[in-house]
C-alpha cells in the first residue's frame, strides 16, 4: 500500500478518472533542467565501458514490475557466482547535471537489487553544463565484460562526429541470441505526433526466426532519401572501428528501421546554456524500433496503420484503441528488444505487448505516480533520466515533498543560496519548477542529529544520523573513519560535487568520499564553492552538550512548525555555544540556545555566556532564540580582534543581565534582531568595538536600549529603539558611535544621553514620544545632531546642560511639552539650520550662563517665547527667522545677556524683543516687525545696545523704554509705525544718537512721566503727529537732532518742560494744530481719537468734566461760551466735545463719535508673562 502521505495522490487519480481531466501531461519541451537523450551526443561515450544486459526502457519496466518471477529467478540465478557491480552511473538530482570521469572495470553479471540494476548501470548521463564534459574530452576505456544469462547483446556505438571511442563487446550465449548494433537514442516523446514522413512503412516486415538483430541508428535529418542498409550508410562510419562478435547457434537477419523525428522548438540545456537551454536546429532522424500496430497483417504497413498510430501518439493511454498484434507465432518485425529478453523470451512468445511496450505507451500516468511514490530521491533522479514521460512524473512536487518531509521536517523548502545562508520560500514564490526537489538536491549534503535513529539505514538513501551533537562533531566525522560505512556516497547519489568513481566492491565507495568531502576543505580551496560539513538537529532538547566549534561547520535545525523553539541547547556550567578562531564560515541556525547556571554553583561563571564569539573568527548567527539567566554575564559576548560574526534574525530577550556584548575591537554585522527585557541594557559596546547594526528591534530593557561606552564605536542603521527603563541610546566616555536612521521612542526618560565626553554622530532619527528629553548633552560632550526629527517629547527636544556642547543642525524639532531646545550650566553649542516650531513652550532656552552660536535657524509659532535667553546666558543668534510667536519674539531677563544679530524677527503676538530685568544684550542689524505690542521693549531696569536695526510697522511704538530702563539706541531706522516711533515714559532713560525715525502715525519721539532720555543727531521727520513731544514733568536733552516735516510741529513741549536743548535744527514743519486753531476748526477735526496733538487744554465746570476730558479752545469759545471754564495746561489731547462724549452737542463737529477718553500718552505696552521653567 502506498505511504500515508500519498492519499491525495490517490485522491487526485479518482478525480481525473471521473473528470478526464488534470492528467500529468508529457509536455513538449522541457520544465526547469530537463535532459534531453536526443540531445546528449557525449552520452555514447560512455556507454562503452559495460556491456548492457537491456535496454533502459527494460530495465524500468523490471523496475515497475518487481514482482517479476522470470526476470527476478534469472537474474539471481545469474549473479550467484558474479561479483557485486560497481555502479558507474552518476546520480543526480537534477537531469542536467553528471559526472565526467569514468574508471574501466571488469564487469559480471547484475546486481544485487533486480529492481533497478539495470538501469543504473546502463544508463550514464553527461552533463552539458560542465566545461569538461565535451564529447571530444571525454572517453570511455574498453573492458570485457561477460554475462552467463540469456540475454541480448547490445553494442552501443557513438556515430556523431565528434566521437571518436572504440568499444568492444564479447557475448557468449548458449541459446538463440540477437546481436543488435545500436546508437542509444530513446524514442522518449512516444505521445507526440509523428508526421507522415517519419516513414513508418520503411519498416521491414519480413523474417521470422525467433530472435532478431535490429540496428537503430541516430542521423541528422535530410531530403535524401532514408539509408535501408545502415551499413552502407555514413551514419555508421564510426562504427567500422567497432568489433561486435557474437556466437548463436541460428542465423538472424538485420533489418532497419529509420523514423525522422518530428521538428519541434522545444529548448534543452547545453553546455553553454546550463539553465536556459539552446533551440535545437535540426531535428534528428531517430531510427526507432517503435512496434507498428497491425491486425493478422491485414493493414498494410504505411497505410491506414500509420495514420492509427500516429493519432494514438495524440491521445492519453487510457484512450489508446489497443495495439492488436498477429496471432500466429511471427513476431511484429518492429519489435524492440525488452527485459523479457533477459529471461530467455523474447517479444513473440508471448504474442501480446512486451514489459517496455505497455510501461511506455499504455500505463497510465497517475499508475507511474503511485509507483513512484515508493521510491527513494536517488532511484527518482534515475528515472528522471529515462525518458521525457519519466522525467515529468519523476519531478512531481508532491512526491519531494513527501520525501522532503520524510527527511527535514520543514513546512517550507530551505534554501542554501549562498555560504552562511539558509532561508525558506513559499513553493508558490520560489524560482525553481520543484522548489522541494531542488531544497532536497542543495542540503543532501547534511548529516542529522536525531536521537534514536542512529541505527537506522535504508538501502539506495545516503543520508547519516547521530544521537549526540558532540558525536557528529568529533574528529572521525571529519576524517571518515567511523562514518563510511553508515554515510554511503555523500558525493555521489544527489549532491552537486563530482564522485571519484572507483572500481573496487560495492561498499567501498562510502568511506572514500567520506574522505574527499574531507579534503575538500583546505585552506587553499576556496570555501563558497566547497561550504563545510552540515548539520541539521532535529526536535529535542540538548541539554549538557559542548559546542566548541572551530572549524566551518553549519548546525541547523530541523523540525515541523515554529523550528527555532522546538530545538533546544542548554547548558547550566560553561558557554552554550563557543566559537574560536577557525570558525571563519561556520553557521548556526533555527535554535534556541539557553544558559541556564545554577544559582547556588560556586563555580564562577562570570566569563561564560550563552553564546561565545572570540577572536579571529566569523561565524554566522541565523534565526535562533538566545536566553541567559546568568546575572553576571550576557547573553551573547563579541570580544577580540578579528572577530566579526554575522548575527541575523535572533531573538535574544528575557535575559538577566546584558542582552549583547561586544567588546575588545570586535566588529560583526547584527540585522533584524528581537532584543528586550533584558535587565541591563540591551546591547554594550565598549573599547573600541566596531559593530554594525542594522534594523534591530530593541525595547522593553529593564535599563537603557544600547549603551556605548570606553571608546566603543559602531554603525546603527534603522533600529527601532523604543520601551527601555533608561536612555533609548546612552553614549559615554569617549564612545563615538554613528547612528543613522533609528527610532528612538517612548523611552521612560529621555531618548539619546551622551554624556562624560561622549561623541557620535545622530543622523536622520526619529527621536520622539520620550518621557525627558529627546535628546541630553552633558559634561564636556560633542555629539553631532544632525538631520533629525525630534517631536512630542514629554518634556524638551534637546538639553544642554553641564558644559556640554555638540553640533545641532538640520533638525526638525516640534510639539514638545518644553523648550525644543534647551542650553544651560556653561553649555556652548552650535545649533543651527534647525526648524523648532509649534511647541507648548518655547522655542530655545538659553539660561544659567548658557552659551552657544544660534544661527539660521526658523524659530516659529511657539506657544511662548521663541527664544529665551536668561540669568547670565550669553548666546550668539544669527540670521535666525524668529516669527509668529504667541508671545515674544526673544525674550531678554534676570540679566540675559548675548548678541542679538541680523535675524529676522517679526509678527509675534507681543512685542517681537523684550529686554527687561539688568539683562544687557546686543541687538543689532536685525529686522523686526509685525509686533502686535511694539517692536522691542525695554523695561524694569533692562539695558541693550540696539543698533543699526530696521524697527517698522508695529502695531504700537517701534521702541518702548520705560521704568528705569537705560537702553542705548544708535543708527536704527524705525519707520511706519502705527503708534509712535520711541516711547519714553515711567522713568526711562537712554541714549538715542543718529537714528533716522521717520513716517510714524504718532509723535516721532515721545517722552513722558519723569523720564530723561538724551537725543543726539537724529533725524525725526516725515510723522502724522509731532516730531518729539515731551510731557508730564519728562525732561530731556536734545543735541544736534534735525526734525522736520512733522504734521502737529517739530518740538512740541507741555506745561512745565523744560528740556535742555543744544544745537537742534527744527524745520518746514506742517504745524496743523495752529492753522485749525486759528481757522476756527475744533482739533478733533484733525486728530480724530487716534492723534493726540499738542495745544491747550479747558475744563467746563458747566458740563461737570473731569481731567479726564478736555476741550479746546475754540469749543471753549463756541459750544461753551458763557459756561464756567477753566485752563488746565498746556498738553498734548484730542477734543472730547468734538468726540461728541459730553452731553452739549458740539457745535463745531458732525456725527458724535465713540468715546474713548482722553489719554496723556499711548497705550501701555504689554509686558510678557512668559513662565519661568527652568
Amino acid at each position: 500500500m502506498p505511504s500515508a502521505s500519498f492519499t491525495s495522490s490517490r485522491t487526485y487519480v479518482r478525480r481525473s478518472r471521473r473528470k478526464g481531466a488534470n492528467r500529468i501531461a508529457t509536455p513538449n519541451r522541457p520544465t526547469g533542467n530537463i535532459m534531453d537523450p536526443m540531445l546528449q551526443q557525449s552520452v555514447h561515450a560512455q556507454q562503452n565501458n559495460t556491456a548492457a544486459t537491456s535496454t533502459a526502457s527494460a530495465s524500468v519496466a523490471s523496475a515497475v514490475a518487481a514482482g517479476n518471477s522470470n526476470s527476478s529467478n534469472s537474474n539471481n540465478n545469474n549473479n550467484n557466482n558474479a561479483a557485486p557491480n560497481s555502479s558507474n552511473a552518476a546520480e543526480y538530482f537534477d537531469s542536467g547535471q553528471s559526472t565526467s570521469s569514468t574508471a574501466a572495470g571488469p564487469s559480471a553479471g547484475l546486481n544485487q537489487n533486480p529492481c533497478m540494476s539495470n538501469i543504473y548501470n546502463s544508463v550514464q548521463i553527461m552533463d552539458t553544463s560542465d566545461g569538461n564534459s565535451t564529447p571530444a574530452s571525454t572517453s570511455s576505456a574498453a573492458g570485457p565484460s561477460s554475462s552467463n544469462s540469456n540475454s541480448n547483446g547490445i553494442s552501443c556505438n557513438s556515430n556523431f562526429p565528434s566521437t571518436s571511442a572504440a568499444s568492444q563487446s564479447n557475448s557468449s550465449s548458449s541459446s538463440s541470441s540477437s546481436s543488435v548494433s545500436c546508437c542509444h537514442q530513446s524514442p522518449y516523446d512516444l505521445r507526440r505526433k509523428i508526421s507522415a514522413v517519419s516513414n513508418h512503412d520503411q519498416w521491414c516486415s519480413s523474417g521470422s526466426s525467433a530472435s532478431q538483430s535490429v540496428s537503430i541508428m541516430v542521423g541528422p535529418a535530410s531530403s535524401s532519401p532514408p539509408l535501408l542498409n545502415p551499413s552502407n550508410s555514413p551514419a555508421c562510419s564510426s562504427s567500422a572501428s567497432s568489433a561486435s562478435n557474437s556466437s548463436s547457434t541460428s542465423s538472424s537477419s538485420s533489418p532497419s528501421a529509420i523514423v525522422q523525428a518530428p521538428s519541434t522548438s522545444a529548448t534543452f540545456p547545453v553546455s553553454n546554456a546550463p539553465t536556459t537551454g539552446a533551440t535545437l536546429a535540426q531535428p534528428p532522424n531517430v531510427h526507432s524500433s517503435v512496434p507498428q500496430q497491425q491486425h493478422c497483417g491485414a493493414l498494410p504497413v504505411g497505410g491506414a496503420a500509420a495514420v492509427i498510430e500516429e493519432n494514438n501518439y495524440m491521445l492519453p493511454a487510457r484512450k489508446r484503441s489497443r495495439r492488436l498484434y498477429t496471432q500466429s507465432g511471427e513476431t511484429d518485425t518492429a519489435a524492440v528488444p525488452s527485459m523479457e529478453a533477459g529471461s530467455g523470451g523474447s517479444a513473440a512468445s508471448g504474442g501480446g505487448p512486451t514489459a517496455a511496450q505497455y510501461l511506455q505507451y499504455e500505463l497510465a500516468d497517475e499508475v507511474l505516480l503511485a509507483i513512484f511514490s515508493y521510491l527513494l530521491e536517488q532511484d527518482l533522479c534515475r528515472l528522471a533520466l529515462v525518458c521525457k514521460r519519466f522525467n515529468t512524473i519523476a519531478n512531481d512536487t508532491e512526491l519531494w515533498k513527501r520525501l522532503f518531509q520524510s527527511v527535514f521536517e520543514y513546512d517550507l523548502p530551505l534554501f542554501n543560496p549562498e555560504l552562511c545562508k539558509f532561508v525558506f520560500e513559499k513553493p508558490e514564490e520560489s524560482e525553481f519548477a520543484n522548489p522541494w526537489k531542488e531544497s532536497f538536491r542543495q542540503l543532501y549534503r547534511g548529516v542529522h542529529v536525531r536521537p534514536g535513529y542512529q541505527d537506522r539505514r535504508q538501502p539506495g538513501r545516503s543520508i547519516v544520523f547521530f544521537n549526540t551533537i558532540q558525536a557528529a562533531l568529533e574528529p572521525a566525522f571529519a576524517s571518515g573513519s567511523n562514518a563510511g560505512a553508515g554515510a554511503g556516497n555523500l558525493n555521489a547519489g544527489l549532491s552537486n560535487t563530482t564522485s571519484s568513481t572507483g572500481t573496487g566492491s560495492g561498499g567501498g565507495g562510502g568511506g572514500a568520499s567520506v574522505n574527499a568531502l574531507a579534503n575538500i576543505y583546505e585552506e587553499n580551496v576556496p570555501p563558497a564553492e566547497h561550504p563545510g560539513p552540515l548539520i541539521f538537529l532535529h526536535a529535542g532538547h540538548y541539554k549538557g552538550e559542548y559546542l566548541f566549534i572551530d572549524s566551518d561547520v553549519a548546525l541547523v535545525g530541523a523540525a515541523p512548525g515554529n523550528v527555532a523553539e522546538s530545538v533546544v541547547l542548554e547548558r547550566e556550567a560553561g558557554s552554550t555555544v563557543m566559537f574560536v578562531e577557525g570558525a571563519k564560515y561556520a553557521y548556526v541556525g533555527y535554535l534556541t540556545l539557553k544558559f541556564s547556571p545554577e544559582v547556588t554553583s560556586t563555580v564562577s561563571h562570570h566569563k561564560h555566556y550563552c553564546l561565545d564569539i572570540g577572536e579571529n573568527c566569523s561565524p554566522t548567527v541565523d534565526n535562533c532564540i538566545i536566553r541567559s539567566t546568568s546575572v553576571v554575564g550576557a547573553a551573547v559576548c563579541v570580544g577580540g580582534v578579528s572577530a566579526n560574526p554575522v548575527i541575523r534574525n535572533c531573538d535574544i530577550s528575557d535575559c538577566e543581565n546584558v542582552g549583547l556584548y561586544v567588546t575588545d575591537y570586535a566588529q560583526g554585522t547584527y540585522e533584524h534582531n528581537e532584543i528586550s527585557r533584558n535587565a541591563l541594557a540591551g546591547i554594550w559596546v565598549k573599547n573600541f568595538a566596531s559593530p554594525i547594526m542594522r534594523e534591530n528591534h530593541i525595547h522593553h530593557g529593564r535599563d537603557v536600549g544600547i549603551f556605548t561606552f570606553e571608546n566603543g564605536m559602531g554603525y546603527f542603521e534603522k533600529n527601532d529603539i523604543h520601551n527601555n527603563r533608561i536612555a533609548g541610546f546612552e553614549v559615554k566616555a569617549g564612545a563615538n558611535p554613528t547612528v543613522v536612521k533609528c527610532e528612538i521612542h517612548h523611552g521612560q526618560t529621555g531618548g539619546i544621553y551622551v554624556h562624560e565626553n561622549g561623541l557620535g554622530q545622530f543622523i536622520e532619527n526619529r527621536i520622539h514620544s520620550n518621557n525627558f528629553a529627546g535628546v541630553w548633552i552633558t559634561s564636556n560632550s560633542n555629539p553631532t545632531i544632525r538631520k533629525n526629527e525630534i517631536y512630542n517629547g514629554h518634556q524638551g527636544g534637546v538639553y544642554i546642560f553641564g558644559e556640554g556642547r555638540g553640533l545641532i543642525e538640520h533638525n526638525n524639532i516640534y510639539g514638545n511639552a518644553l523648550a525644543g531646545i534647551q542650553i544651560r550650566t556653561n553649555s556652548d553649542p552650535i545649533v543651527r539650520h534647525n526648524k523648532i516650531h509649534h511647541g507648548q513652550h518655547g522655542g530655545i532656552y538659553v539660561h544659567e550662563k548658557g552659551q552657544g552660536l544660534i544661527e539660521e535657524n526658523e524659530v516659529y509659532s511657539n506657544t511662548l517665547a521663541g527664544v529665551w535667553i536668561t540669568t547670565g546666558s550669553t548666546p550668539v543668534l544669527r540670521r535666525n527667522r524668529i516669527h509668529s510667536g504667541k508671545q515674544v519674539g526673544v525674550y531678554f531677563y534676570d540679566n540675559g545677556h548675548g548678541k542679538l544679530e541680523d535675524n529676522d524677527i517679526f509678527n509675534h503676538l507681543y512685542s517681537g524683543v523684550q529686554i527687561r530685568t539688568g539683562s544687557n544684550p546686543v541687538i543689532r542689524g536685525n529686522k523686526i516687525w509685525g509686533g502686535q505690542n511694539g517692536g522691542v521693549l525695554v523695561y524694569n531696569g533692562g539695558l541693550g545696545l540696539l543698533e543699526q536695526n530696521e524697527i517698522f510697522d508695529n502695531a504700537m511704538a517701534g521702541v518702548w523704554i520705560k521704568t528705569d530702563s537705560n537702553p542705548t539706541l544708535k543708527r536704527n531706522k524705525i519707520y511706519d509705525g502705527r503708534d509712535g516711533g520711541i516711547c519714553i515714559f515711567n522713568g526711562g532713560k537712554g541714549i538715542l544718537e543718529e537714528n533716522d525715525i521717520f513716517r510714524n502715525t504718532q509723535a516721532g519721539v515721545l517722552i513722558s512721566t519723569q523720564s530723561h532720555p538724551i537725543l543726539r543727531r537724529n533725524r525725526i521727520y516725515d510723522g502724522q503727529a509731532a516730531g518729539v513731544e515731551i510731557t508730564n514733568n519728562a525732561t530731556a536733552t536734545l543735541e544736534h537732532n534735525q526734525i522736520f516735516k512733522n504734521k502737529f510741529g517739530g518740538l512740541c513741549l507741555a506745561s512745565g518742560v523744560q528740556p535742555i536743548t543744544r544745537g537742534n535744527n527744527i524745520f518746514n514743519n506742517e504745524d496743523e494744530v495752529e492753522k485749525a486753531v486759528s481757522s476756527g476748526q475744533c482739533l478733533y477735526k484733525i486728530s480724530s481719537y487716534t492723534s493726540f496733538p499738542m495745544h491747550d487744554f479747558y475744563r467746563c465746570q458747566t458740563c461737570n468734566t473731569t481731567d479726564r476730558n478736555a476741550i479746546c479752545v475754540n469749543c471753549i469759545k463756541n459750544c461753551h461760551a458763557g459756561h464756567d471754564v477753566e485752563f488746565i495746561r498746556h498738553d498734548r489731547f484730542f477734543c472730547d466735545c468734538g468726540a461728541g462724549t459730553l452731553s452739549n452737542q458740539c457745535q463745531l463737529q458732525g456725527e458724535p463719535t465713540q468715546d474713548t477718553d482722553t489719554l496723556y500718552d499711548s497705550a501701555a505696552p504689554m509686558e510678557s508673562h512668559t513662565l519661568m521653567v527652568n
